[in-house]
């Protein structure tokens, strides 16, 4: 699990990891339902789809580190035009503490890395 250096109340963690009493709200911010995991199992408190990169983008970035400067930039240029589903996220974040939670493989260059890095901010 990676958490966050500048606001501990906000942590992230992959959906295939067991949920634990610390998570507190647990929000998914993927496209899609991660592969395999269970409704019940992941206990997802809000599933924010709209948050999630675009397909398009999703597909460009392909979780390459290479293109993460890149993917930043263009999913908070996507980001911009979410101002009220945002705004609502960082309502839940408010009380603490939210995990972020995400599907994809590499911890450090993902899409939650990007919403947590804006909460913060």
């Amino acid at each position: 699990m990676v958490r966050a250096r500048t606001q501990p109340g906000i942590r992230l963690k992959r959906a295939y990891l067991p949920p634990t009493p610390d998570d507190g709200v647990r929000v998914l911010v993927d496209r899609l339902w991660p592969r395999g995991v269970g409704n019940s199992d992941a206990k997802i408190d809000h599933w924010m789809k709209e948050l999630a990169p675009s397909s398009e983008l999703r597909r460009w970035f392909g979780h390459d580190p290479s293109r993460w400067d890149e993917f930043r930039r263009r999913y908070e240029a996507e980001l911009a035009g979410k101002a009220e589903q945002l705004k609502q996220l960082r309502r839940l974040a408010r009380p603490g503490p939210l995990t972020l939670v995400f599907g994809a493989r590499d911890e450090l260059h993902n899409q939650a890395v990007v919403l947590r890095d804006l909460l913060a901010g």
